[in-house]
């Protein structure tokens, strides 16, 4: 879990991290629709109840306040629910503990953990989805996994006094073939993914590895949970808004980011935050 945090080496002042799905890359709707929902359905033959189940995922997944959650979380959620509603879920006790209590929410943590719990067919399910997924993932069209309009150009800008890092709680191999096929990679200095641990604590080993200065770091995400892992670090936060992408982009290169290398961000930033929490809560 340390290696790509030994690896890195810090040349700039500044730290920007930014989340990738749903905020950099377009691909957060289509990844949950196309593909994470409909393998749940699949996985745990919930065809009876398939229309109303991929809507509650999508409402979980994208469209409320536990937007961006990292897929085991959000799984244990619609899975107790099914539970309780629909079908009872073997095993299911066990995988939620196991989201509660992992440090590491990924396919081979979980396939670790599978090997010492007895009521594990759930888990062994939940694995199973996932890999369905990330394989359905790749599966998807080039053309329909895309950087949002102004994500290169606000990079660019980052990358001129900061070192920029990609935050993500989202499959590393997909992260990286994303962001090297749109040649954002350029742009970037360390790549922390699903593999690395949860946002929050690769923010936390940021700022141990290179000795930044928290009010010179700022976290781009789209979801509550970029904000409180921005929130828990001390450093600043600012929203990529759904449905405002293009605009929220350009206001970061435009504005935003010159705040933060003046040291007038506080203010700014937190007008931001009501501005990103009057969105979601619309949705």
């Amino acid at each position: 879990m340390a290696e790509p945090f030994e690896l890195f080496q810090r040349k700039k002042d500044y730290l920007i991290c930014i989340d990738s799905d749903g905020c950099a890359m377009d691909t957060m709707d289509i990844k949950h629709i196309r593909c994470f929902g409909p393998c749940m359905i699949e996985e745990w033959g919930l065809e009876p109840w398939k229309d109303g189940l991929l809507n509650r995922w999508n409402s979980i997944n994208l469209y409320t306040m536990t937007r961006g959650i990292n897929r085991f979380k959000g799984l244990a959620m619609i899975l107790k629910e099914i539970d309780q509603k629909y079908a009872a879920v073997e095993g299911l006790d066990a995988f939620c503990r196991w989201t509660e209590k992992t440090r590491e929410l990924s396919n081979e943590a979980l396939e670790k953990a599978i090997e010492g719990e007895k009521d594990s067919l759930c888990m062994e399910k939940a694995l199973s989805w996932s890999r369905k997924v990330n394989a359905s993932i790749s599966r998807l069209p080039e053309e329909d996994k895309k950087p949002f309009p102004g994500v290169a150009e606000a990079l660019a800008a980052a990358a001129e006094y900061g070192d920029v890092a990609i935050v993500s709680s989202a499959n590393r191999g997909a992260v990286e073939e994303e962001w090297e096929r749109c040649r954002l990679l350029d742009y970037v200095s360390i790549v922390l993914a699903q593999d690395t641990g949860s946002k929050e604590h690769c923010i936390a080993e940021m700022l141990r590895k290179g000795g930044y200065d928290p009010e010179k770091v700022l976290m781009v995400g789209d979801a509550p949970g970029d904000r409180k892992a921005a929130q828990n670090n001390g450093v600043f936060f600012y929203p990529i808004l759904v449905g405002a992408e293009k605009s929220s982009w350009r206001e970061l290169r435009e504005e935003a980011l010159g705040r933060l290398w003046n040291g007038k961000y506080r203010e700014y930033g937190e007008a931001k935050e009501e501005q990103f929490l009057e969105n979601l809560q619309e949705k």
